[in-house]
């Protein structure tokens, strides 16, 4: 199998000084705590939200665990929007997770769609759909923050083995 080229300084994710402030970052501790603990309140929701849809049973459950995840998601953009303003000198869509940040607005306004149904009193299994589109959204951008981190790993590996140069 061919060995990838070795990245272009120029597209390296973070600059060293931009390493050094997320390194830093309290907020990256914070980031790293949330991300988990949103995965794991999305597991319990869509396990409760599948019951629901299949049982018809849960109901309430079920939407608890969605209004808990949304105020996750809430939780996690507003630090994750202060993390990228400490590192990046932005609050939102910065140069390294810009697409990132472009999905995290689809993400954000179906979760608000939920609770707008929710609380205007639409049919519960509209709710449900409104929620599962939502969920589906977050998985794909969850994949897309995992890609990243990957990318920003393998990227620092090369930094350290010395294939890549990096201009201080």
């Amino acid at each position: 199998m061919p060995r990838r080229a070795p990245p272009n300084p120029d597209q390296l994710l973070y600059t060293p000084e931009e390493r050094r402030r997320r390194d830093a970052s309290p907020w990256t501790i914070v980031q790293g705590v949330l991300a988990p603990l949103q995965f794991i309140v999305f597991l319990v929701s869509l396990g409760l939200v599948l019951r629901y849809l299949a049982t018809g049973e849960g109901f309430e459950l079920a939407t608890a665990s969605i209004v808990l995840k949304t105020l996750v998601l809430y939780t996690i953009m507003v630090t994750g929007s202060i993390w990228e303003k400490e590192v990046f000198g932005i609050y939102l869509f910065a140069r390294p997770f810009f697409w990132e940040d472009v999905f995290s607005m689809l993400v954000i306004a179906l979760h608000t769609a939920y609770l707008v149904a929710l609380f205007a009193g639409a049919d519960p299994l509209m709710q449900m759909y409104i929620a599962l589109a939502a969920y589906l959204t977050y998985v794909i951008n969850a994949t897309q923050f995992l890609l990243k981190l990957r990318a920003a790993r393998l990227q620092q590996k090369a930094i350290d083995a010395g294939t890549v140069g990096v201009a201080e």
